[in-house]
C-alpha cells in the first residue's frame, strides 16, 4: 500500500521514498520524516525541550518541553505559538489573528483526488497503486475545517500535496496567507536552488546556502513571471548532479506565488509554497470554501539530475493532457522575426511556400493580423481579421497554405486590451484600472478583467468563432505585460482582495473550453517568452515558449535553468536568423538547429533569405529531427556541464538524451568559447549500461559505456567558437563474438 495509517500515524511510500507525520495526544500534526525509503515509526526523531521564548500550547499543562515553536509542524498556522513562516493566516471578524488546528480524522481513498477549477496532477493509465490521503484539521474555536490533501504516486517518487478550506462556524473568517505545502526537515544542512532572471534572459541558477532566517521568492505581478519561477530545489551542502539528497516543490499554478525556506533558530529547515499572500484577502463566509492551489512535491538521494527526470516524467505524462501529449508536434514556421507587422497575405503564402518545400509542417501568423494593428499600440481586443491588410479572409489565407500540405496556426492575446480598441472604446470597465487613477501601461495596452465571467465569456465567444469558421490546428497564446492595477469593476470593495486569484481562474476557465471544445488544436503558452512558464500552464499547453531570446548562446543557459523543473517536450525553441535579433550575436546554423532540437524545434525566419547551402542543410535538420524525436523527448535528459561555472579550460557545455532502454543516446555539446592552442574539450556520458558497446553514427566508432562514463569521449571537433557537434549513440549487440549494431525500434 502506498498509504499506511495507524494509530494516527500517517505514512506514505513511494518506491524509493518515505513521508510520514503523525497527529500527537494533544492533536497537533507533526511532520517526522521525508527521505529514503524507510520502516517504522520516526517519532523518535522528535526532540522535546524546555525552549526560552519559545512558548507552550495552554493544553500543555505544566510541561514547558512541549512547543510548537520548535517543534516540526505539517501545516504550521500564524497565532498558535510558532514564530516561524506559516503556512496559513487567517483574521477572525473581531480582527484577531490567531488559529488554532488539531487533528480531526482522515480518508485514504484509491486514485488521485481532483481539484475543481483548477489544474492538478492526473492518474494516467500506466499508473499503478495512487492513492488519496485527506487529512481534516479544525479550528474548534472558529470553525475553520482544512483538509490537507495528499496525493502519492509510488512509481513516480512523487506526492502531490493541496488544501481545502471550508468555514464550518457562524463568523466571517478571512484568508491572508494560504500556502498550498510546507515541510519541515528537522535534520541537514541545505543550499536552496531558485530560478531567476528577467524578459528574455529567464531561469539562471542561483544556488546559495539555506542559511539562518527566510529566503523568499515570489511574483507580484499577476503571472508566475519572468523574474522567477515557482519551482524550487532544497538540496543538501554535497549534493551534486549525481549524488545527494535534494527536495523539489513545482507549484501547479500560473499567478502570484511565494516560495521559501527558512532556517530556524535550532538549525532546523522549512521549506513552503503557494499564492503571493501580497494582494491576496479572501473573504470566507459561514458555509462557504476555498481551495489552494497544488504543489507537486519529489525526493531523490540520487542528485540533482534524477530529481529532474522525475519532474520530467510527472509532468510529461500526468499534467499534460491531449492529443499532442505524446505524439510529435509539427515543425513549424513564425513569421515574428521574419516580419513583424509588416507583411500580407501574399508575403506570409511565399515563407510557407519555401517552407514547406524544406519540410516544415506549419505556419504561425503571428500578431497583426486582426483589427487595427500595425503596430503593438492598437487593435488588442478586436479579434476581426483585418481582411485588407491580408488580402483576403483568414480563411482564403489558411486555405493556401493548407494547399501546401502545411497546417495552419495563429498567434493570440486575448487577456489584453488596447485603449485604442473597438473593445475598449465599448467597454473601458472591462480592463483592470484603479478608479481616479491613470493605469499603469505596458507595451501600449491594459489588461482584461478574466475575474469576470461577463469579460471571458466574450473574449472566448470571439476565438471560438475564428476556430469554428477557419481550419486553424494551432495557437500561440500570448501574454506580454505584468498586472498592476489590480481593481475589478466588477467587485465590491471588500472583495478586491480575490480578484487575481480569480483572473487566474477565468484563465483556466478560458482555456478548459478551448481544451474541450477544440481538442485538435495545439495550444502554445507564452507571455513575453517564459513570464508564464509553469506546471500549471503545462495542463492546458503542452508547450511553452521559453524565451523571446532565440539566440542559440543565451538559450544554452536559459534551457540549461529550465531544464531542471521542466521536460524537453515543454520547451518551445525555434531557429532564428542571424545576427540574432536581440542581442546581435552571430552564430553557425548547425548550432541554432541543435538548440532548437533541444525544445519543440521550429523556425523564427524567412526561409527565402539564406543561402542555397543553408536551404539544404535545414531540409536535413528537419528529416533528422523527425527521427530523433522520440528519443529527443520522451528520453532520460541528462546534464553533462553547467554553463553558469565555466572555467578556461572547460567552457563546453553540453547535454544528453538517453532512451528508456538505454540503447540509444543523443549527446548535444556547444563551444562558449575559443581560445589559442586550446586543451582538447572532453565530457563525461551519463545514463548509459557500463557493460554495453556503443557505435556512433557519425564516425563508427566504437565505445563502452563504462569507458564513456568514466574517461569521457573526445570531442575534438569542436574548434569554432560557438561551434556544436551532435553524437548520436546506439547499442551494439554481441553475436558470435562480434559486434554488430542494433535495431532500434
Amino acid at each position: 500500500m502506498a498509504i499506511v495509517a495507524e494509530k494516527n500515524l500517517f505514512t506514505l511510500h513511494t518506491d524509493h521514498s518515505t513521508y510520514q507525520m503523525k497527529a500527537d495526544d494533544l492533536g497537533y500534526l507533526l511532520h517526522l520524516y521525508y527521505g529514503e525509503r524507510a520502516e517504522g515509526s520516526m517519532e523518535y526523531l522528535l526532540h522535546y525541550g524546555d525552549r526560552g521564548f519559545s512558548g507552550n500550547p495552554y493544553d500543555a499543562g505544566s510541561d514547558r518541553t512541549y512547543s510548537l515553536d520548535a517543534l516540526p509542524q505539517e501545516y504550521p498556522v500564524r497565532g498558535n505559538g510558532d514564530f516561524r513562516m506559516p503556512a496559513l493566516i487567517v483574521r477572525r471578524e473581531n480582527g484577531a489573528v490567531s488559529s488554532d488546528l488539531r487533528y480531526a480524522g482522515y480518508r485514504i481513498l484509491d486514485g488521485k483526488y481532483e481539484l475543481s477549477g483548477l489544474p492538478a496532477v492526473y492518474e494516467a493509465e500506466q499508473d499503478q497503486d495512487v492513492q488519496t490521503l485527506e487529512v481534516d484539521l479544525k479550528d474548534m474555536e472558529t470553525g475553520l475545517l482544512v483538509t490537507l490533501l495528499y496525493g502519492v504516486f509510488p512509481k513516480k517518487d512523487v506526492i502531490t500535496r493541496a488544501v481545502r478550506l471550508q468555514n464550518e462556524g457562524q463568523e466571517l473568517l478571512t484568508l491572508e496567507s494560504v500556502q498550498s505545502a510546507s515541510l519541515d526537515l528537522i535534520y541537514g544542512d541545505y543550499d536552496w536552488i531558485q530560478f531567476y532572471g528577467r524578459h528574455a534572459m529567464e531561469r539562471n541558477v542561483q544556488r546559495i546556502p539555506a542559511a539562518h532566517g527566510a529566503h523568499v521568492i515570489g511574483s507580484r505581478r499577476g503571472t508566475s513571471s519572468h523574474q522567477y519561477n515557482p519551482f524550487v530545489i532544497l538540496a543538501e551542502k554535497e549534493t551534486t548532479e549525481d549524488f545527494g539528497a535534494c527536495y523539489g516543490m513545482s507549484f501547479v499554478y500560473s499567478g502570484g506565488f511565494q516560495a521559501f525556506a527558512e532556517r530556524d533558530q535550532y538549525d532546523q529547515t522549512r521549506m513552503g509554497m503557494g499564492i503571493s499572500p501580497e494582494g491576496f484577502s479572501w473573504s470566507l463566509k459561514p458555509g462557504e470554501s476555498f481551495t489552494a492551489p497544488e504543489v507537486i512535491l519529489s525526493y531523490t538521494g540520487k542528485g540533482l539530475g534524477e530529481l529532474s527526470r522525475q519532474y520530467h516524467r510527472i509532468l510529461r505524462h500526468n499534467v499534460c493532457r491531449g492529443m499532442y501529449k505524446e505524439v510529435r508536434r509539427p515543425i513549424l514556421i513564425n513569421n515574428w522575426e521574419a516580419t513583424y507587422f509588416d507583411f500580407n497575405g501574399n508575403k506570409i503564402y511565399e515563407i510557407a511556400k519555401q517552407a514547406a518545400e524544406l519540410g516544415v509542417e506549419m505556419l504561425v501568423l503571428d500578431d497583426g493580423w486582426f483589427g487595427k494593428r500595425d503596430s503593438d499600440d492598437s487593435g488588442l481586443g478586436d479579434w476581426q481579421v483585418n481582411e485588407k491588410k491580408l488580402g483576403g479572409t483568414l480563411g482564403d489565407l489558411s486555405e493556401r497554405i493548407h494547399s501546401l500540405g502545411m497546417k495552419f496556426g495563429l498567434w493570440i492575446e486575448p487577456e489584453m486590451v488596447s485603449e485604442d480598441s473597438d473593445l475598449y472604446r465599448a467597454h473601458p470597465d472591462w480592463a483592470l484600472a484603479v478608479p481616479g487613477k491613470k493605469p499603469v501601461r505596458s507595451r501600449y495596452q491594459l489588461v482584461l478583467d478574466f475575474s469576470r465571467k461577463e469579460v471571458v465569456d466574450y473574449i472566448y465567444g470571439q476565438i471560438s468563432s475564428l476556430l469554428d469558421t477557419v481550419p486553424i490546428e494551432y495557437l500561440k497564446w500570448d501574454m506580454n505585460r505584468s498586472i498592476a492595477d489590480v481593481y475589478s469593476n466588477g467587485a465590491k470593495p471588500e472583495e478586491q482582495g480575490k480578484v487575481l486569484h480569480q483572473y487566474v481562474l477565468g484563465l483556466y476557465d478560458f482555456l478548459e473550453r478551448l481544451h474541450r471544445n477544440y481538442p485538435q488544436v495545439l495550444i502554445e503558452g507564452c507571455s513575453g517568452g517564459g513570464g508564464r512558464f509553469d506546471a500549471g500552464m503545462l495542463y492546458y499547453t503542452p508547450q511553452i515558449w521559453c524565451s523571446d531570446n532565440t539566440d542559440a548562446i543565451d538559450r544554452v543557459c536559459i534551457q540549461y535553468g529550465t531544464s531542471f523543473g521542466y521536460p524537453v517536450s515543454a520547451v518551445g525553441a525555434h531557429v532564428s536568423a542571424v545576427p540574432n535579433h536581440q542581442n546581435g550575436r552571430t552564430t553557425p546554423l548547425k548550432t541554432r538547429a541543435n538548440l532548437a532540437m533541444a525544445g519543440s524545434f521550429g523556425y523564427e525566419l524567412d526561409l527565402n533569405r539564406l543561402s542555397e547551402e543553408d536551404k539544404r542543410q535545414i531540409s536535413i535538420y528537419n528529416q533528422e529531427f523527425k527521427e530523433l524525436w522520440p528519443l529527443i523527448h520522451s528520453g532520460d535528459y541528462y546534464r553533462l556541464s553547467n554553463p553558469f561555472c565555466m572555467k578556461q579550460d572547460q567552457e563546453t557545455a553540453a547535454w544528453m538524451h538517453v532512451s528508456e532502454d538505454q540503447r540509444e543516446a543523443l549527446v548535444f555539446a556547444v563551444l562558449l568559447n575559443a581560445h589559442g592552442n586550446p586543451s582538447v574539450p572532453r565530457v563525461r556520458l551519463k545514463g548509459l549500461k557500463a557493460d554495453r558497446m556503443y557505435c556512433s553514427r557519425e564516425t563508427g566508432t566504437v565505445y563502452s559505456g563504462a569507458a564513456l562514463m568514466s574517461a569521457g569521449i573526445v570531442l575534438s571537433d569542436l574548434k569554432q567558437e560557438y561551434g556544436s557537434i551532435r553524437i548520436h549513440l546506439t547499442e551494439m549487440k554481441q553475436e558470435n563474438g562480434q559486434s554488430r549494431e542494433g535495431e532500434i525500434q
